[in-house]
């Protein structure tokens, strides 16, 4: 007969729930709007931490939007290292924001800040 100890049941519940909160925490482009947009402003804060490195950008006229970027590998691949930006840098962001509409939030596609631009997701950007 074949038994299963309560230790590998609990382990195996562990995982399960470990790995449904990291696809919960990962949402991907679902949330957001096809259209992209840009948004320009002044970088207030910088997290170069996972999952995904952010932005808060202060606007002229709509306040202060979380402006999420790849995950860091591919930040990192696009040349936005640490160091490269700080706080009171002027920024326009290329990408695709909330569907909620009450939500100032956006997942870039493309940073331009100074005459540097850094193409995180090249695949996805869309020009006019």
């Amino acid at each position: 007969m074949f038994r299963i100890s309560a230790q590998r049941i609990i382990a195996a519940a562990m995982l399960s729930t470990a790995f449904a909160t990291g696809a919960i925490a990962h949402h991907g482009w679902s949330w957001a709007e096809a259209d992209q947009i840009e948004l320009a402003g002044t970088i207030e804060k910088i997290s170069m931490g996972g999952p995904h490195p952010t932005l808060d950008v202060a606007t002229a006229n709509d306040g202060v939007w979380l402006v999420e970027l790849g995950n860091p590998r591919q930040t990192e691949r696009s040349g936005f290292v640490e160091g490269v930006a700080k706080p009171g840098d002027k920024v326009v962001a290329l990408g695709n924001r909330s569907q909620d509409p009450k939500e100032k939030r956006l997942k870039a596609v493309r940073l331009t800040i100074g005459e540097k631009r850094y193409d995180i997701y090249p695949d996805r950007i869309k020009t006019n």
